[in-house]
């Protein structure tokens, strides 16, 4: 059994005194994992690093088979940003919330498009912060636990919408939500934009709000949490709060 695809690199853990278990979310294949020989040797140490876009050939026996990886670096999206410390954080917290969110040997050939458009992003735009956020959607959306924000779950109005229902992901208008405020999350302006102009976000635009930045991260990080990972017996990882608590202060914004 062996394919080849090209794929992000996800992670890589020690295996052995010089392999590496690593896992690639492949454009046709998902998240897979397999065996790297010679891991830290000099020519593959900079190839398996989280984010990087590889050319992937994994083979084995047997399709059950943990398997091997031989990978070629075509794009080297961690040395890019490696002195941004907030960058670098996005860059972890995606990796980890898609290895541990998405079933292994699944096909997501849009989410894999969307996460490699992200690292793009993330090399060259400012306002990355907020298409982090949109990443955390079509994530959400891709395996089928999609927010509906256009308009009000009680009233069907779409003026006004600046909550979110923990029960059904979608959007609550100012006047349904008041007497319930306290058990709503805040619908961030980023995603009330998205719902009102259905539009690419304009890179131009002015640099992000981190407060709206965070309240959107905590908004994702619920459903993520409720709807995806618990089930499963997961949690978020560790890498997501940090990124959290780093958005806090980016650009000057108040804890």
């Amino acid at each position: 059994m062996h394919w080849n695809d090209t794929a992000i690199v996800l992670s890589a853990r020690k295996h052995g005194e010089t392999s590496a278990v690593v896992r690639v979310f492949a454009r046709e294949h998902g998240v897979y994992a397999g065996v790297v020989r010679g891991a830290h040797s000099k020519a593959n140490r900079g190839v398996i690093q989280p984010g990087n876009i590889v050319s992937a050939t994994w083979q084995a026996r047997l399709s059950e088979h943990l398997g091997s990886f031989k990978c070629e670096l075509l794009e080297a999206n961690a040395a890019h940003i490696m002195q941004d410390a907030a960058r670098l954080a996005a860059l972890t917290s995606a990796c980890t919330v898609i290895e541990s969110s998405l079933p292994e040997r699944h096909p997501y050939a849009r989410l894999y498009g969307i996460f490699h458009l992200f690292l793009n992003t993330l090399r060259e735009d400012k306002n990355w912060p907020e298409e982090y956020v949109r990443l955390e959607m079509e994530l959400l959306a891709e395996a089928g636990f999609g927010l509906d924000l256009t308009k009000c779950a009680a009233t069907e109005t779409t003026d006004d919408l600046i909550y979110v229902s923990l029960k059904s992901g979608r959007a609550v208008s100012r006047d349904a939500g008041e007497p319930y405020k306290e058990k709503l999350l805040a619908l961030p302006k980023i995603l009330r934009r998205d719902s009102e102009r259905r539009i690419p976000t304009d890179p131009a635009q002015s640099p992000c709000d981190s407060q709206d930045v965070v309240a959107g991260l905590r908004l994702t990080g619920y459903f993520l949490d409720h709807w995806l990972l618990n089930p499963h017996k997961r949690k978020l990882p560790a890498a997501r709060e940090r990124l959290i608590e780093m958005m806090k202060e980016y650009h000057g914004a108040e804890a």
